[in-house]
């Protein structure tokens, strides 16, 4: 297979394994672009993306806007917080203005689940959905699994835990969707009031113990407390939370094998994990940033090749 099965990355449901699989093959190849004296291809020259955040983003747009210019595009970065929606204008206005500019790709970060798609069927460019809501977080999941990949190199028969605020994390939907898809087992672990109801009903087993998790599992990834999407207390303390499910040196060097250690980030460290596990040799962190530029480049280019260009 050499284009992808979908329009526009929405979402990784709607993703075959084949479209993964795609993607991570041409993601190696653009690693290796990455890691030359000169970083740039001219791939896609002459597309124009538009990067719209309507909300706070460091890591992913940063990420996304390198890729574009490692691929040699034109990029529009829009910024809700200064931009005419203050005003009340809509969601398609904002971006039919946009598209009016000639814009072939938009990707898009937005509050509310669902946006992406929304958008996807209302205007006439390519989507790559950079995070909608506490739905899907689709590039975070790829570049996650392709870490994955790398370091252990399968995916198939890996064991991984994802802990933490499973009900507020697009990244935990997306994570489980992209390691089921490659053969992964998934297991959650988290304070019973961040766990969503029937979540068992997605294939996944669900574990209240930190450290049961841990002895299972090949790979940890600890998701961060999502403070600004609870509207209400779901435990009663950080210092509570970081007792019964954060994870240390003591912990780790505790447990009778040796797990390979993940986060999204932005890190709270000291809650989730310490600062010691972040910077040791048990940590991914930074290959996972680093992957993550060669996986957009991946998106974006398989996303351009549909782009009629007449």
């Amino acid at each position: 297979m050499s284009s992808l099965s979908v329009d526009h990355v929405l979402g990784i449901k709607d993703l075959t394994k084949e479209d993964l699989e795609l993607i991570f093959k041409t993601a190696d190849n653009f690693k290796d672009v990455l890691n030359r004296p000169i970083k740039k291809v001219p791939s896609l020259r002459d597309i124009t993306v538009a990067n719209l955040f309507f909300e706070n983003s460091t890591r992913t747009r940063l990420s996304f806007e390198l890729a574009e210019k490692r691929l040699s595009a034109d990029v529009i970065n829009f910024s809700a917080a200064s931009s005419s929606v203050k005003k009340g204008e809509t969601l398609i206005d904002t971006v039919n203005n946009i598209l009016a500019m000639k814009v072939d790709l938009v990707v898009m970060r937005h509050p509310n689940a669902g946006a992406a798609q929304f958008l996807s069927k209302n205007v006439d460019a390519r989507i790559v959905n950079a995070g909608d809501g506490a739905h899907e977080h689709p590039t975070q999941a790829l570049l996650d699994t392709f870490s994955i990949r790398e370091k252990l190199g399968k995916v198939k028969g890996v064991k991984v835990l994802i802990v933490g605020d499973i009900l507020h994390s697009r990244v935990a939907l997306s994570n489980i969707f992209a390691l089921q898809k490659l053969g992964a087992e998934v297991k959650l672990c988290g304070p019973r009031t961040l766990m969503p109801k029937h979540i068992e009903s997605l294939g996944v087993k669900v574990e209240y113990d930190l450290r049961k998790g841990l002895e299972w599992c090949d790979v940890a990834n600890m998701l961060r407390i999502q403070l600004e999407r609870q509207d209400i207390k779901y435990f009663p303390s950080l210092r509570e939370y970081t007792m019964m499910y954060g994870l240390d040196l003591e912990l780790l060097n505790s447990l009778s094998k040796k797990i390979v250690i993940m986060h999204p980030g932005p890190i709270n460290r000291g809650v989730e994990i310490s600062s010691d596990i972040a910077d040791s040799e048990h940590a991914i962190i930074l290959d996972q940033v680093e992957n993550g530029v060669a996986i957009r480049m991946a998106v974006l280019y398989l996303l351009a090749e549909k782009i009629d260009r007449q």
